[in-house]
């Protein structure tokens, strides 16, 4: 009984802080989520609201999450249609 009170805390602190990167994680590889802001990326800098070194390396960046999250799906797709 004791060791279940001292780990509880210890155990939601672990659950809380999964949760926390998959939502982290959730955000950084969303597909959609990346499109949009490549594609709000875009119109800022045609709009001129940030120079072009700036919109290179946020677009660098996009593109790199773009293509881990693609790399992802795919594992998880593989995944999926082994299991079958």
């Amino acid at each position: 009984m004791l060791h279940k009170l001292i780990s509880a805390p210890i155990n939601l602190v672990i659950k809380i802080g999964e949760k926390v990167k998959e939502e982290a994680d959730k955000e950084l590889y969303d597909l959609p989520t990346i499109q949009q802001k490549l594609i709000q990326l875009q119109m800022m800098y045609e709009l001129g609201d940030i120079p072009e070194d700036a919109y290179k390396e946020k677009e660098k960046e996009l593109l790199m999450r773009y293509e881990i999250a693609k790399r992802l799906e795919m594992e998880q797709w593989e995944q999926m249609t082994k299991k079958k």
